[in-house]
């Protein structure tokens, strides 16, 4: 019974994480409103949970191996109590920066799933289950739609406070009904490194992820502030947008990795590469509203197809060395959420535009391109 608890289990894990991991982001608006933030700061701010989130992943993903999943939510939900504590009482821009941090830890949960999850079921549905760990994503839109409703209600403070109720819910029924006898991987990391690192696979897939994932997390981070500031929505309407810019991502995630599943996977990233080159290009031309948010949706269907179709390759090729394979790819995912939002400030400070930056990444998605079809020549 343990078992098959797991998929559900740990999908809803990764929820919550997500959910943590962007509390922040999603309430900087209220934030704003009541601690002096400089206006140059504000991307870092916004960025700052996605560096910890991405560095820790490769730990995680070798403890996920050595430990079993129960152990490390368990071990990451109780020790996030203390960020998501201190962010609620913070009074200045500096501890903003510093519980933003260490909220961090809740982004790094994501390698542990895909660690996890698929010792339980056979190759031909890696694709597929990890797609659906990969619905977790959903964290992030519940967040941004739902904290600011509750900020709303009960202020921002006390939003935040929300949040420790959930990770307490959550460090129970990890206790409850996680699988104690997962099988282990006892493999020092060092060897596994050794043996993984010299692979270029790897680090292909480790740039795939840093484009189609990192593209994910930066938007849904940088959308709640830019919606308002440079469209003049509110903070719900901005929420609102934002959440459906994940939702999107994170159901198409589980429809990218059945796909993978059954077909070519470099032609399906080179599908991904092309559409968000063509949304970056939209983007970059500044259109109104409904036009701005068409490419942003683009982008969204392109990055849940591309991240389900990455972890489908990585359990395929890196089968004995799962866990620190996955946490360095996903590490690089994170990573690549972190630097758009400063590249797209950046921009906007040196020439007025975000368009200088918008190109810059769709000339990256281009040459990703060009790799996924020697990848797919090379596979043949």
């Amino acid at each position: 019974m343990e078992k098959r608890l797991q998929l559900p289990l740990q999908t809803a894990d990764l929820i919550a994480g997500f959910m943590v991991w962007v509390v922040l982001s999603s309430l900087l608006p209220s934030i704003k409103q009541d601690i002096a933030i400089p206006s140059d700061a504000i991307a870092l701010v916004t960025a700052i949970p996605v560096v910890l989130g991405s560095v820790l992943r490769v730990p995680f993903g070798y403890c996920a191996n050595r430990f079993g999943a129960r152990t490390v939510f368990l071990a990451s939900f109780a020790a996030l109590l203390v960020p998501v504590w201190l962010l609620s009482e913070a009074t200045t821009y500096q501890e903003l920066l510093v519980s933003g941090t260490f909220l961090g830890i809740a982004g790094a949960v994501f390698s542990v799933g895909v660690t996890s999850l698929p010792k339980y079921y056979p190759k031909e549905r890696h694709g597929f289950v990890n797609g659906v760990y990969g619905f977790g994503n959903m964290g992030t839109a519940l967040t941004t739609w739902l904290a600011p409703v509750a900020a709303l209600a009960l202020g921002w403070r006390g939003a935040v406070k929300l949040y420790l109720v959930l990770l307490a819910v959550f460090v129970i029924l990890n206790l409850a009904l996680g699988d104690r006898s997962e099988p282990r991987v006892k493999t020092p990391i060092v060897q596994q490194m050794k043996q993984i690192g010299a692979d270029a696979r790897l680090w292909i897939l480790s740039l795939f992820y840093f484009v189609t994932f990192g593209a994910f997390v930066a938007l849904t981070v940088y959308l709640p502030n830019f919606l308002t500031s440079h469209y003049l929505l509110d903070g719900v309407s901005a929420g609102a947008a934002t959440s459906i810019f994940i939702v999107t991502a994170a159901t198409v995630r589980v429809l990218g990795g059945w796909l993978a599943d059954r077909f070519d996977c470099y032609k399906l990233l080179a599908c991904v590469f092309v559409a968000l080159a063509a949304g970056a290009a939209v983007l970059a031309l500044a259109p109104g509203l409904p036009a701005y948010l068409g490419g942003i949706y683009l982008i969204s269907i392109a990055c849940g197809i591309g991240n389900g179709t990455v972890f489908k390759l990585v359990p395929l090729y890196f089968t004995k060395q799962a866990g620190p394979a996955n946490g360095i790819v996903s590490m690089w995912g994170g990573l690549g959420g972190f630097f758009p939002p400063l590249v797209l400030s950046a921009s906007m400070a040196a020439f007025g535009t975000n368009a200088p930056g918008l190109a810059a990444f769709g000339l990256f998605a281009l040459a990703c391109l060009a790799l996924s079809l020697k990848m797919k020549q090379s596979s043949r």
